[in-house]
């Protein structure tokens, strides 16, 4: 009995820290921009924040989640194409529009190159999506992203800045195929170890996020206010037209209701650690702004859109226009 009111807790505590997320990454900036010096020397660390979150992400995945291959090969093909041509394509056009400082746009573009966030399967869970398509485009994308996010930002972000493909190949074995694929090693050595922590997954993932978010912010405390609102309006605009355009790509192909919703919210939530990971081994500081910013922001309307997809049911014909939250 014990062990069951042990379990229920650690699963009330995942489902909570997923739900806060927004606030916890919110605290976490505020207290970097606030004591900038108490975490200057901590970047080192955010390569392997990172790695423990997608460890986690490895260890919850099963055979199941690959299966869906098989099953639905057009569905999953359509949101993982619309995740490496939607997003980084927007991410470039939001640069030029903008005209952002070249360290900015290669942040910007580093968020769009990037796979499918791993919060989307929550979202996706409490937006009433289908779940099992949400986890393959999320595993599938994150498998694909040692090859498409190198070319992807050497393609659109070499004129702004010298892009070493190879080497942001290589951090990106290291810190996001490695850590997945042992994941799934120890689920299938020692399944009940990661039985008994999973429920504590969502937790640890939101706190290596919210820890980065913190060292980024810190590092760049001296700038952040010159630059966050630039920042936050090509954060805001990329993220809402992921939504839109993911859900509108999913409708004219084909795909039901609940995919459509599950397209949307992979496609317009990303991996933003990631970019954050790489801009801050690769590149300067300020270009991880926009990965940390959309870390936040990502979060908080991907929750708004579930809170209102959640009270649709998905038989019922949906305007396009839902699939940006008005």
């Amino acid at each position: 009995m014990a062990r069951r009111g042990e379990t229920s807790t650690l699963k009330t505590i995942g489902r909570w820290s997923a739900t806060l997320t927004p606030v916890i990454v919110l605290i976490a900036a505020g207290i970097g921009l606030a004591s900038p010096a108490t975490f200057s020397g901590w970047s080192p660390a955010i390569p392997w924040l990172l790695a423990l979150i997608m460890l986690g992400m490895g260890m919850t995945l099963r055979g199941s989640d690959f299966a869906i291959v098989a099953k639905r090969p057009w569905a999953l093909a359509v949101g993982v194409v619309a995740q490496y041509v939607i997003m980084p394509g927007v991410a470039w056009l939001i640069t030029v529009v903008l005209r952002l400082d070249p360290m900015l746009a290669i942040g910007v573009i580093l968020v769009g190159c990037c796979p499918g966030g791993t919060a989307s399967n929550v979202i996706t869970y409490l937006a009433k999506g289908d779940v099992a398509l949400s986890v393959a485009m999320t595993t599938f994308s994150t498998l694909l992203a040692p090859i498409l996010t190198p070319l992807l930002v050497l393609l659109l972000g070499g004129s702004y800045l010298p892009v070493n493909a190879p080497a942001l190949l290589i951090s990106i074995v290291q810190v996001v195929l490695v850590p997945v694929l042992l994941g799934l090693v120890l689920r299938r050595l020692l399944p009940g170890v990661v039985d008994a922590i999973a429920p504590i997954l969502p937790l640890i993932s939101v706190l290596g996020i919210a820890t980065a978010v913190l060292i980024i912010v810190a590092g760049s405390a001296s700038r952040i206010l010159t630059v966050a609102g630039v920042v936050l309006i090509a954060v805001i605009v990329h993220n809402l037209l992921g939504y839109l355009l993911g859900y509108g790509a999913a409708k004219i192909t084909g795909l039901d209701v609940a995919a459509r919703r599950t397209v949307a919210i992979e496609v317009g939530l990303q991996n933003s650690g990631l970019a954050v990971t790489l801009a801050a081994q690769h590149f300067n500081p300020i270009a991880a702004l926009p990965g940390a910013i959309f870390s936040v922001w990502h979060n908080l309307s991907g929750s708004a859109l579930a809170a209102y997809w959640s009270r649709r049911p998905t038989g019922d014909p949906e305007p396009a226009k839902s699939a940006a939250g008005t």
